[in-house]
């Protein structure tokens, strides 16, 4: 090598340097119980696969003070590398830069890795700890959020978006996190429009950080967190589970993996775990992983609407998405918060080629004056829109009760469901054998001579004639009734027929989803 060389590499490998930061810089994000970006690169990554480019971006000298509050990188490290193999694009914000605020070239930065992940068909990742927008920057600042913001629209069903908090997100920078697909949060992280400062001046309320906006109460509360972890590296550790069940794009499939569990493995644990007594709660978590591969489920908005269960787990080796009513929770009523967390999911599996198996147990939409003002109209058509719009697998088993409405907005034929099951314990009906009687026969039964016993007959009657399985397997409505046991073995050969399924919609620019 000669001397000059030499030179032209000891001056890049200094202004590498200039980038890497200082351990100053590292001390005081640990001193806040967080990673550098960095770090979380090289966990987030498989080892040693994580390219950075654009280190040496710089601001405009013009902006402020002559650029000497940032530095080469401008408060983001983007790059592209493998997780499991497979490509992914990242934006990780430096908290060490200007508190990783957002400028122009800060934005360009961000929204040149989403073009990429977006051309080149891969997910994108963005780790967010930044105090906002840069003041400095002004007008220039906000327009970068908006070019992040179309970036996201435009990425949307496309490829995989993930959002990460690990730190402030706040003000304007909150959408993109709320455009993309998943949003991960720390117990350190925080979200919301307006901090507590403002809400105290302009509500008179008094608030905290995490009251407002921390990780748990948008696990909890708005739903907006649909992972959360204690802290940076374990929440690195959700994304790349998450990332086995996704494809790199819409035009992919999702990741197979040669399955070690039987396809024709009998479940008649499931005979035990469902009680026949349709007002006896259970967990249909433990359906779940009785039924797929190995037991694994990763489930998605555990803490929110948990009277609906939705995750990702595997038949055979073949990613499938799992929508499911809890009876633990609500009775496994559908409320607001469910149709939205169904629909969400459900939509996210339909885009990202994931075929749907739901789990029905329900007794009907939550009644009251709450759910009516809050619209859960407009939001349980929400959910029939999702399944309808779906072209994906859809696959169901009703598992005991199946009444009304939540009949037929939870993939029924009539949405094109395409193999539907139940099994022979299964109440397929307008309502409950009870709640029928008390309309119906009110007369009848209040001129018996013995009211009880007389309800008591027609109950039973009204079971054995409507409340059973086999008045829709006799109209074609499910397609077969089954055995517990068989659950997986069915579901298996039912998912293998139905992975070829090719269908489309009516030609149109696109439908007006419910609002």
């Amino acid at each position: 090598m000669t001397r000059e060389m030499q030179e032209y590499i000891n001056d890049l490998q200094e202004r590498r340097n200039i980038a890497q930061g200082t351990e100053k810089d590292v001390d005081r994000q640990h001193g806040k119980g967080r990673l550098t970006a960095r770090e979380r690169l090289t966990l987030l990554f498989d080892r040693g696969e994580f390219t950075e480019i654009d280190t040496l971006v710089t601001p405009r000298y013009e902006s402020y003070l002559g650029g000497k509050d940032s530095r080469y990188g401008d408060g983001v490290v983007i790059g592209f590398g493998l997780v499991h193999g497979r490509h992914v694009m990242v934006a990780s914000q430096d908290a060490a830069v200007m508190g990783g605020s957002l400028g122009e070239m800060h934005a360009n930065k961000i929204v040149k890795g989403m073009r990429m992940a977006l051309k080149y068909g891969c997910p994108f990742i963005a780790i967010n700890d930044s105090g906002g927008a840069r003041i400095q920057e002004g007008v220039d600042s906000l327009g970068g959020y908006a070019r992040i913001f179309d970036a996201n629209c435009e990425a949307s069903g496309v490829i995989p978006q993930i959002s990460v908090i690990m730190g402030p997100c706040a003000g304007g920078a909150v959408y993109s996190p709320a455009l993309t697909d998943f949003v991960f949060m720390t117990q350190k992280s925080y979200m919301f429009i307006t901090g507590p400062q403002v809400v105290k001046a302009v509500m008179q309320e008094n608030v905290t950080f995490d009251d407002l906006g921390g990780g748990l109460m948008h696990s909890q509360e708005s739903g907006v967190c649909h992972f959360l972890a204690q802290d940076d590296r374990e929440c690195l550790a959700q994304v790349r589970e998450l990332l086995r069940y996704l494809p790199g794009n819409n035009r992919d499939d999702p990741p197979y993996v040669r399955p070690i569990d039987d396809p024709n493995r009998l479940c008649p644990e499931l005979e035990q775990i469902v009680p026949t007594d349709p007002h006896k709660p259970y967990d249909v978590r433990q359906v779940i992983t009785s039924i797929v591969d190995d037991g694994r489920f990763f489930e998605v908005h555990q803490l929110w609407a948990q009277n609906m269960v939705v995750g990702f787990a595997r038949l055979n080796g073949y990613v499938v998405g799992l929508v499911a009513n809890q009876p633990q929770v609500l009775a496994g009523c559908i409320d607001i918060k469910a149709s939205i967390k169904a629909t969400h999911f459900i939509r996210i599996c339909d885009a990202y080629n994931i075929p749907i198996i739901t789990l029905q147990d329900v007794p009907g939409f939550l009644p009251g004056r709450d759910q009516e003002y809050g619209g859960i109209i407009r939001n349980g058509a929400r959910m029939i829109y999702a399944y309808s719009e779906a072209t994906v697998p859809k696959l169901m088993i009703i598992l005991r009760k199946s009444y009304g409405g939540a009949y037929c907005v939870m993939s029924s034929k009539g949405l094109r469901g395409d193999l539907l099951y139940a099994w022979p314990n299964a109440e397929i009906a307008v309502m409950g054998a009870e709640g029928a009687v008390n309309i119906l026969f009110r007369r009848d039964v209040q001129a018996a001579e013995d009211p009880e016993a007389r309800r008591k007959e027609l109950v039973d009657d009204y079971e054995t004639k409507f409340n059973n399985p086999y008045v829709a397997a006799s109209r074609g409505m499910i397609d077969e009734v089954i055995e517990p046991r068989d659950s997986r073995r069915i579901l298996i050969r039912s998912l293998e027929l139905t992975l070829s399924k090719r269908e489309s919609h009516v030609p149109k620019k696109h439908g007006i989803s419910p609002m």
